[in-house]
């Protein structure tokens, strides 16, 4: 019987237009077709012509004068996860009436006392992670020639307590000599570390820039070759960026691969140098060599503190301004690290001699 009338279709058109969750004209449109539905099956039954449009429209206008709905301005809104069964509520109700089911919850001051634990958790985590970021301060992690030796520097790291955030500088030469330079290139440059330009560091740089200009390669093998044939690209980048020095005015530091000449600027320091250097004779002379009374340092007055490496002849090195920290980690000896601010010295020893140890010796 409610089939034969139209009450089925007269109570759909009726829900469809008090449906909140749909747009005005979806709304209208849906409640349309099922009043014109209703009204086709009555023509038919009562033999009415289907031209008796003027009815329809008395009869539509009649279901709107019966169910009147909001203007479009006035209408509530049930926020970004309303469902066909959910509460409405206002527009300005940005906690969407205590949650919306639990969606968002009102963290608000005056529902404090209705939150979890009163509330106090969220403070009690956010003061349990500061003072967890107080203690442990990033912090800067200078090490030593690696040349290399993978293994050692991902042990080093451990040992240090290394955690993102904290500023990784290598003294440079973090290649040739050891067993995987291109692993020690690459998780350098996916730690973000930084670092200065090391000689062995150099002339790969150099063989790289030979080989993009048509430069044959080594009649005898150049490991220096070999390395800059393997990076990747983005290692290669890596290595180019690297500068002669690092200066930090907050840690009061220098670092550089192999030192300075005492009383000479920053900005007119020889580059060669900055990567070669180990000993400054009596007479000013300045020398790669190593000559075991007279080693740059010495002379180094600061006030910055310089952070060097390249000399594994004298191993660690500490001066007033001044600390060497090549402790030979490819010849068998240790990978070395200083953290700052605190200057704590950090080592591991090397897992096998990687390479001869032969360097001359002078008085």
């Amino acid at each position: 019987r409610v089939m034969d009338d139209g009450g089925m279709a007269m109570s759909l058109a009726r829900v469809a237009s008090e449906e909140r969750g749909w747009p005005a004209e979806v709304r209208e449109r849906i409640a349309e077709e099922f009043l014109f539905e209703t009204v086709d099956e009555d023509d038919e039954a009562k033999g009415f012509d289907a031209d008796d449009d003027d009815d329809d429209d008395v009869k539509s206008d009649a279901n709107d004068a019966d169910h009147p709905r909001k203007s479009t301005k006035d209408e509530e809104y049930d926020g970004p996860f309303g469902m066909e069964s959910d509460a409405l509520h206002a527009k300005d109700d940005m906690w969407l009436g205590g949650g919306n089911g639990g969606v968002f919850f009102d963290y608000s001051k005056s529902n404090q006392l209705n939150s979890a634990f009163e509330g106090k958790v969220g403070p009690y985590l956010v003061d349990a992670a500061i003072e967890r970021a107080r203690q442990n301060q990033p912090r800067v992690i200078a090490i030593g020639d690696v040349h290399g030796c993978i293994d050692e520097l991902k042990a080093l790291l451990k040992k240090c307590d290394y955690h993102p955030g904290d500023t990784i500088v290598f003294l440079g030469d973090l290649v040739c000599k050891g067993p995987d330079s291109v692993a020690v290139v690459q998780m350098a440059r996916e730690l973000g570390a930084i670092g200065v330009r090391g000689n062995h560091d150099f002339e790969v740089v150099r063989w790289h820039q030979a080989m993009k200009s048509g430069a044959d390669p080594p009649v005898i093998g150049s490991e220096h070759y070999y390395v800059a044939s393997s990076l990747s690209t983005a290692d290669l980048k890596w290595m180019y960026s690297l500068p002669w020095f690092i200066s930090s005015s907050h840690l009061n530091a220098l670092f550089v691969h192999a030192g300075f000449v005492s009383g000479i600027r920053l900005a007119k320091q020889n580059p060669r140098l900055m990567m070669n250097m180990r000993s400054i004779l009596p007479d000013g002379t300045v020398t790669s060599k190593f000559f075991n009374n007279w080693p740059w340092a010495r002379l180094w007055a600061g006030p910055q503190t310089v952070f060097f490496g390249h000399d594994a002849d004298r191993g660690l090195q500490q001066y007033e301004h001044a600390v060497g920290l090549d402790t030979g980690c490819v010849y068998g000896g240790k990978l070395t690290a200083c953290i700052l601010p605190e200057r704590r010295l950090v080592s591991v020893n090397a897992k096998r001699e990687y390479f001869q140890y032969r360097r001359k010796h002078f008085d």
